[in-house]
């Protein structure tokens, strides 16, 4: 087993850590690992840490709060009720322009469109 320094190790450490490398962090925290020797082997004081895992849990509560495919499933209900409005307009125009004595060309019309 090799020592490093602690300048050896400051020198690997980044300036500004990335997301992932926060959150590789925080999941060590939340194991169990303790806050000060996690601060000490990244060089980031105590309080950051902290105030990295405040934010980590906050923004996975939020995330636990949606469900998941709700929005989805909305989208897709409004879109069905859409079209059922729609199809019940087409089916009134229809009757109407029949009534008015379109009926054939409305029947022409839908042949050659293929409906």
């Amino acid at each position: 087993m090799t020592v490093v320094s602690e300048r050896e190790q400051a020198a690997d450490l980044p300036e500004r850590w990335i997301a992932k490398a926060k959150t590789e962090i925080v999941l060590r925290l939340l194991r169990g690992e303790a806050v000060d020797v996690v601060s000490r082997e990244v060089q980031v004081p105590a309080h950051e840490l902290g105030a990295w895992r405040r934010t980590f849990l906050e923004a996975g509560g939020e995330g636990l709060k949606k469900r998941h495919g709700e929005g989805e499933a909305r989208l897709l209900k409004q879109a069905q009720a859409k079209v059922g409005e729609l199809a019940m307009q087409l089916e009134l125009v229809e009757l109407l322009l029949e009534k008015r004595g379109y009926g054939e060309e409305l029947a022409r019309l839908k042949k050659a469109r293929g409906w």
